[in-house]
C-alpha cells in the first residue's frame, strides 16, 4: 500500500482540509490550517507531498521525522500546521487499516468520556449571563470567554473592573459546581496580566489563558507567581521544546493545538512532557470537525487530560459549523458537557466529501481582524 494522492480543500468558514488516498483506496483526512493563512499552508502541503507520494502511509513516525526535520529551516506555524494535517490523515488511515480508533493505537483510552467547554461572548464579550445560561441549559458544565475586547496594554481601572464584572456575571449563572475560564489573548502587558490575575482570583476561574504573548514568555515565572490562578497557554507554540521552559515556569495547563503543533504525534508527546511536570492538557481547538476528532483521540488516551475546547456555535462559524462537513454529527453530540467515547476506526468521523468539494469551489479568504487603539496604534487581537 502506497500514498497515491494528496489533496487540500479551502472550506468555509476558515478551515483547510487535507485528503490522503492510498493505492488500496483507503482515505484519511486531516485539518492543516493557520487561521488567516490557509492558502500559505496549502502551498506547504504541496511541497511536503513531493516526499510523501509513493510512501507507505503506515510509517507515520518515519514520515513525521523527515517532514519535521528534513529541511534545514524547521518549525514555525506554517510548516508545523502542514505537518499536523498530514499526520492526522496518516493516523486516520492507520486506524482504518487496523480497524481501531486512533486512541486505541496510542495505547487505549483511559476514560469513557471527555469533558468539553463552550465559547461565549465573542471577540468583544457581551451578554455574558444570557449566553452562559443558554450553555447551562444545553448541559454544558464549563464555558470560556475572552476577558475583554480591545484593551490597552496597561488597562485603566475601569477596564480591569469590566473584566471582573464579566467573570462575575458568568459565575452568577454557573454557581460553584460549574467552571469558567477566561482568555487574555496576550492583549495586555506583563504587569497588567499580574494585576488582572490578582483581581479575578476570588472568582476561581478554571484557568486564565495566554496572559502574555509568546515573545514575553521569559517573564512567565513572575506572572505564574502573581496569584493562585492556574495559568494556561500553548496555542502559539509548535513543538515540545517550546513547552519545556513554559512548564519549568510553572504553567498549570498546556494548550497545544493538534492542527498547529505537529498533529496527533506531537500533541501526544507534549502531553507526556506536561505530565512529568504535573501539568494538565486542555487542547486548543476552535477549528473544524477533523481537528476536533483528532484532538479528542489524544484526549481520550491521555491521563493528564483536563478539558477539550470545541467550536460548536463559536462566533467564527458563520453559515458553517462543526457538523457541516460530516455525514453523522453523533461524535459531536455532547452529553452532560462531555464527548462520549467513539469506537469507530481512525478519527471516528465520516467526512462528507461532496460537501467539502463543493465548499472548496467557493473557497474562502478569512483573515483575523486588525485592531487599533483610540490613538491609531496597533492593538492585539
Amino acid at each position: 500500500m502506497k500514498i497515491e494522492r494528496i489533496e487540500t480543500f479551502l472550506v468555509a468558514p476558515r478551515w483547510l482540509f487535507c485528503r490522503i488516498e492510498t493505492s488500496d483506496g483507503i482515505v484519511g483526512w486531516g485539518e492543516p490550517v493557520v487561521e488567516g493563512r490557509a492558502e500559505v499552508v496549502r502551498t506547504a502541503i504541496e511541497v511536503l507531498s513531493e516526499y510523501l507520494i509513493g510512501q507507505d502511509p503506515l510509517q507515520i513516525e518515519r514520515h513525521w521525522q523527515i517532514l519535521a526535520k528534513g529541511g534545514f529551516y524547521r518549525g514555525g506555524p506554517v510548516l508545523s500546521s502542514a505537518l499536523a494535517g498530514i499526520d492526522h490523515a496518516l493516523w486516520d488511515i492507520a486506524g482504518k487499516v487496523y480497524g481501531a480508533p486512533v486512541a486505541s493505537l496510542l495505547g487505549g483510552r483511559v476514560r469513557d468520556r471527555a469533558r468539553v467547554y463552550a465559547w461565549v461572548g465573542g471577540d468583544e464579550p457581551a451578554e455574558i449571563a444570557d449566553q452562559v445560561a443558554a450553555q447551562v441549559e444545553a448541559g454544558m458544565t464549563a464555558v470560556k470567554m475572552n476577558a475583554s475586547g480591545r484593551i490597552q496594554p496597561s488597562p485603566s481601572l475601569a477596564e480591569v473592573r469590566s473584566i471582573v464584572a464579566r467573570l462575575e456575571a458568568a459565575r452568577s449563572v454557573l454557581g460553584d459546581t460549574r467552571d469558567v475560564a477566561i482568555d487574555l489573548h496576550g492583549r495586555v502587558g506583563v504587569a497588567a496580566a499580574r494585576r488582572i490575575l490578582h483581581a479575578v482570583e476570588p472568582l476561581h476561574p478554571l484557568f486564565v489563558e495566554e496572559p502574555v504573548l509568546p515573545e514575553h514568555l521569559h517573564h512567565l515565572t513572575s506572572v505564574v507567581e502573581a496569584s493562585t490562578v492556574p495559568i494556561a497557554l500553548g496555542e502559539r507554540l509548535y513543538h515540545r521544546s517550546e513547552f519545556s521552559p513554559v512548564l519549568e515556569a510553572g504553567v498549570a495547563v498546556v494548550q497545544p493545538d493538534v492542527s498547529h503543533a505537529g498533529g496527533i504525534s506531537e500533541l501526544r508527546r507534549i502531553a507526556v512532557l506536561a505530565e512529568t511536570h504535573g501539568a494538565l492538557l486542555a487542547p486548543h481547538c476552535p477549528l473544524g470537525p477533523i481537528s476536533l476528532a483528532a484532538s479528542l483521540q489524544v484526549s481520550f488516551a491521555t491521563p493528564n487530560f483536563l478539558i477539550q475546547e470545541q467550536s460548536r456555535g463559536i462566533h467564527y462559524n458563520v453559515d458553517n459549523d462543526l457538523t457541516s462537513y460530516v455525514t453523522d454529527p453523533t461524535p459531536f453530540t455532547w452529553v452532560d458537557g462531555h464527548a462520549q467515547w467513539n469506537p469507530l476506526p481512525g478519527l471516528g468521523i465520516t467526512v462528507d466529501e461532496d460537501a467539502v468539494r463543493a465548499a472548496d469551489k467557493r473557497g474562502h479568504a478569512w483573515r483575523n481582524p486588525i485592531w487599533t487603539q483610540e490613538d491609531g496604534s496597533f492593538a492585539e487581537w
